[in-house]
């Protein structure tokens, strides 16, 4: 396969940084830039020159790691499930810690390169501040692998902990890189579609409160800052679900009309949410469309069969949000209630993709959230600037079920809360598909005043790496 011209160089950086540097290696390329191929073409040339043995690799999700077993599999010219004649295997991250000590006997006994796809999902410096899967780096692989790779889109994590064998300046705890390769390069190398990020606002939002006294806000912004209002509430209010599902698929069809393949993507709140947005393109927009979540058996068998379909949009809850391939994905509706720039960033890379379509627009729609519109702003940034890294002793309790592709964090009931009228049409489960739902309140929110969007909708297109010639 022919090599990209970053992949070239990264290579041969990784390679030099083997032979007399360090032992650990950190790449960042921009999510769709194709880490999982220079990776593989690493580990081909340290094998044919005869410096490892074995190759392991490890990622957030069965999906991925599929993904990366196909990619090393067809690079290396042999089999890499692990059965004997393989050169490696690839596993997930939540099946590195079902591995008993005689696994691990591999890596003290043989020579094995060990790549980490979206190392920042590992957390780390020392066994006081790690994760799960961090502590199982730091124990196992950090002084025993004879060569890491770790790639990254995106290299810090939301609760600002230390990512696991990445090095910090001292003392403004900057993250260093061996290699970067930014998205604004991508864009101009053709590598990675230039995405267009629509945010949504809206000009007249009527909020009562419990004494009944009523304010009009002029924006979200607005909103937001002078009422108890939340964002989870404009995500889930009828008219603005409406209103965004109709930009994202009126954007499709333009862009259909050139590619027939094309396909959509609704990142939903809960599952909930998610079945009422699917029964929404299903059955009012006549729109053909699947929906994957975390609860489902064989998630990754239904990518995999939406990722060969022509299938218009698959909804998803906490499945495509990183390493996701789906080249013919173009544009995104973010109705999360996830606001942070790490993820905001891994969702709108599933739309940057190429392929060999006549066009390449990729479109992210949006809520004008105040922090949604400061991360729009500033994606040109490889690194915000911001602390990427928190020294502290506070411990983030997180549920990871393996196959799932983020962190999914259950949120404590609110305290005290009192429960309101909503004055506009609320979702409610009589009209949702079919589907097996949790029995949880996640549809109402109940410590929000009611509001009514009486406004007309606007839109700014926040238009990325234009060229002011």
């Amino acid at each position: 396969m022919q090599l990209r011209q970053w992949q070239s160089e990264c290579v041969k950086r990784a390679l030099r940084h083997f032979r007399g540097i360090d032992r650990h290696f950190l790449c960042l390329a921009t999510p769709g830039a194709g880490k999982s191929i220079m990776a593989a073409e690493v580990a081909a040339k340290l094998y044919e020159k005869d410096l490892i043995d074995f190759v392991l690799c490890f990622s957030p999700s069965v999906n991925i790691s599929q993904g990366m077993k196909q990619t090393f599999s067809n690079r290396l010219g042999c089999r890499f499930d692990g059965v004997i004649g393989s050169i490696g295997c690839s596993y997930t991250y939540q099946g590195m810690l079902a591995f008993k000590e005689d696994f691990w006997q591999l890596l003290k006994r043989n020579r094995v390169l060990v790549i980490f796809d979206e190392i920042h999902h590992c957390a780390g410096s020392s066994l006081e501040d790690t994760n799960a899967w961090g502590e199982e780096i730091l124990l196992n692989i950090q002084d025993q692998a004879q060569y890491t790779l770790a790639l990254t889109g995106t290299p810090w994590r939301s609760d600002q902990a230390p990512i696991v064998l990445s090095r910090y300046t001292d003392p403004d705890n900057k993250i260093q890189c061996d290699y970067v390769y930014g998205l604004k390069e991508a864009v101009a190398d053709g590598v990675c579609r230039r995405p267009q990020i629509v945010l949504i606002d809206n000009d007249k939002i009527l909020v009562t409160d419990e004494e009944n006294e009523t304010k009009t806000f002029n924006s979200l912004d607005s909103l937001f800052k002078g009422s108890l209002v939340s964002y989870q509430s404009i995500i889930k209010n009828d008219v603005a679900i409406r209103h965004a599902l109709t930009l994202a698929t009126n954007k499709l069809d333009d862009i259909r009309q050139h590619n027939p393949n094309a396909a959509g993507l609704v990142v939903a709140s809960s599952i909930e949410h998610a079945a009422y947005i699917l029964s929404i393109l299903r059955n009012e927009y006549g729109k053909t469309a699947e929906i994957v979540t975390y609860k489902e058996d064989l998630p990754s068998l239904k990518i995999n069969e939406f990722r060969n379909s022509s299938t218009n949009w698959i909804v998803s809850v906490g499945m495509i949000s990183e390493g996701t391939d789906i080249p013919r994905m173009q544009v995104c509706c973010h109705l999360s209630r996830v606001k942070t720039e790490l993820y905001f960033r891994q969702v709108l890379g599933r739309i940057l993709r190429v392929n060999k379509a006549i066009s390449q627009e990729a479109w992210l729609y949006t809520f004008a959230a105040p922090k949604l519109v400061e991360f729009a702003n500033r994606i040109a940034e490889e690194i915000p600037d911001v602390p990427v890294i928190f020294r502290g002793s506070e411990t983030v309790a997180v549920s990871i079920k393996q196959g799932e592709s983020e962190i999914l964090r259950a949120s404590a009931p609110f305290q005290g809360a009192k429960k309101v009228r909503l004055s506009t049409r609320h979702i409610n489960e009589s009209q949702l598909p079919n589907l097996a739902l949790p029995n949880n309140r996640d549809l109402t929110w109940v410590h929000s005043p009611s509001f009514e969007i009486l406004g007309g909708f606007r839109e700014k297109v926040v238009s990325t790496f234009n060229s002011p010639f």
